[in-house]
Parts: structure tokens; sequence; C-alpha cells
């Protein structure tokens, strides 16, 4: 730590991203697509666009809000882009909560959270999951608090219904809710309908998991007209060109074609739900996962030491050394051949 750090961060936690290698193994630590992106993404890639990138990208982003907001059935003022989810998280977090201002959130989730909370000078409340990590509905009803639910729950894998999110928006009139929905392409109970029935509900997405472009860094968010008006004043304020002509091109191109991805997906969820049978069959406890990872535990090895072992064995998975899901595994849910292999290595392992 320099001696010129604002005194403000100096106990700063900073999130942990998954480990990113450059060898060969199989990788099911970081929620990345198994799949490649849609062809129709190389086809925008052009040599007249790359031709183009001496131009600064259009920061209204006019062409790829317009294909989310037909994708979604929203008008493109109720559409706010940024550099992945986390960018238009931060925005929202600082915005609406920042400053002595309220927030709170699962007690188990998406470490950004707290992150976020520590360096905008927030209030942050985290509230404890039930015993089968799941969320008690209750414990957010009328909280006279901002608040910021990861829906499927990270990482646990757990849904709160179209209805419990119904419940949780319109008891807290007053307050911004936050449904990150990063992980909602594999589960399928979306709330964004509720953007157009409720103003203080934004709903986040991210093309990282879904849509094969965690590379790219696109991220993007939906709600009432007033406060994407108020995300955009802080991004002008801030980086007006927080998106990249190629991505803003590539993410547009992707959005569009759901014959590809809808295929994708199905495709993921089958792989999912096989590989939760095959480890609950060698003894497993795995939650009711909705989204494109597992999360399973075993009574025959410490989580901490399969994931040694798997390593060994060349496949990364993401451990958490904290407390309640310290005997935990996240598993990425990868190609039908890859999740083959981990299943087969965890029954050599927890066997020998």
């Amino acid at each position: 730590m320099s001696r010129f750090l604002s005194k403000n961060y100096e106990k700063l936690v900073p999130y942990t991203p998954g480990e990113q290698v450059n060898v060969k193994v199989i990788k099911l630590n970081t929620n990345e697509s198994p799949f490649p992106p849609s062809p129709k993404v190389k086809e925008v890639l052009s040599e007249e666009v790359i031709d183009k990138l001496n131009l600064y990208s259009d920061p209204e982003l006019k062409e790829l809000r317009s294909a989310i907001a037909e994708q979604f059935g929203v008008t493109h003022d109720m559409v706010f882009c940024g550099n992945g989810s986390d960018d238009v998280l931060a925005f929202a977090i600082m915005g609406f909560c920042g400053a002595g201002g309220k927030l709170c959130c699962p007690d188990i989730s998406y470490g950004f959270y707290p992150v976020y909370a520590d360096i905008f000078g927030v209030e942050l409340e985290q509230i404890p999951l039930k015993d089968d990590f799941s969320i008690d509905v209750n414990d957010y009803i009328g909280k006279n608090k901002n608040i910021v639910i990861a829906n499927p729950n990270a990482p646990t894998g757990l849904a709160l219904s179209f209805d419990e999110v119904e419940k949780i928006v319109s008891s807290n009139p007053d307050n911004l809710v936050i449904m990150d929905e990063a992980y909602m392409a594999f589960c399928g109970e979306s709330c964004m309908e509720l953007v157009k029935k409720y103003d203080n509900l934004l709903v986040t997405r991210t093309f990282s998991k879904s849509h094969s472009l965690a590379g790219l860094r696109v991220g993007f968010g939906i709600g009432s007209k007033d406060i994407i008006d108020d995300l955009n004043k802080l991004k002008y304020s801030f980086n007006p060109y927080n998106l990249n002509t190629l991505s803003i091109k590539a993410a547009a191109a992707a959005i569009a074609d759901n014959e590809y991805y809808d295929d994708k997906i199905a495709q993921i969820v089958e792989t999912r739900e096989k590989t939760l049978a095959d480890l609950r069959a060698l003894g497993f406890k795995c939650t009711d996962s909705k989204a494109n990872f597992i999360f399973a535990s075993s009574d025959k090895i410490p989580a901490s030491e399969l994931a040694s072992k798997l390593r060994e064995n060349g496949i990364l998975v993401r451990y958490f050394n904290k407390a309640k899901i310290d005997n935990y595994l996240r598993i990425t849910v990868g190609s039908a051949e890859d999740m083959q292999t981990l299943v087969d290595c965890i029954k050599k392992i927890t066997e020998a």
C-alpha cells in the first residue's frame, strides 16, 4: 500500500475473480459458457468496422440499446448498458445508495455487493439465508432500504419466483430494488415484465454467461426512464465511452440470435441436470441450481481438498473459504464431455 492511498480505502477488501489460466485445463471455475458466440457475431466484426476503430464509439449506444429494447419489449430509453453488468451494478449502487445511503442483500451472494458498499460509503445489511440457502422473502418485505438480490443467487444457484420478486418490489415503493439476473437465462422466470409496472425496479443482465461474450464485457440494466436517465447522468460524468465499438456490434448481433442461444442454453441446462443426478448418485449434497453452475458438497472429502485434487487432475472449480459455504464447491456447467470427465474424476478421488 502506498502512502498516497486515501484513508477511506485502506481497509477495502477487493472482489476476488475466478482464476484465469493459460495452460490447457478443464475450466469450471468462472461460469463462462462452453460454447463460442453466435456465428452472427463474427459476421458483424468486419474489416469495415475494424477500419473505423480510429473513431470513438457511440456514447449513446443507440444500436445496442435498441436491440436489447426490442428483445424485451421495452423502449430504448429504459435500457442502460455498461462494461459488464458489474458496471451497471456499480453505477446503480453508487447513484442510489452511495454517501451514507442504505442497502441490503443476502449474506451469501455475489461478492461484489459488499465491495461496492465499502467503496461508495454505503451502509450495508447482509441478511442471512435460511439453512437450505434459500432467501426468505419476508426478510425483504417493507425494508425501507435499497435492495440488491442475485436471482438466481450466486453461488447457491437458488431462485426466487416471479411472485416472490413482485412481493419484494411492491412492498418497498420508496426504495430501489435491483434484481441481478446474470444467470436468469438458465432459469426462465425473469421478473423483467415488472419494470413496466413498478418504477422502483432495476433488472440487470450480462452477455458473459448466456451469450458467450465474457471477453467483451457487456451488460445492461432495464428500468423506468427516470432510473435510466439517472444512470446515464452518472455515466456521462465518469466515462461516456464505456463500451467499445466491437463490443457494441457483437452484443447487438448476439441479442438478436435467439435460435442459436436458445439451443445452447437448453444444452447447458440438460448437462446441468445430468451432472446433478450423477453427483447425487455419488452421495453429494447439491442445491437445486437454476444457473449455469452447480453448488455441491460431500461428506466423503472436504471441499478444499477435493478442489485441490481436481486441480492436480487438470480441472478447475471454485472454492470459497467462507463461513457456511466452506465445504461446498461451485462448479460451472461446461460441455457434456467435460462434465463427464469431472464426474469420473470425482468418483476416482472419493473412492480411492
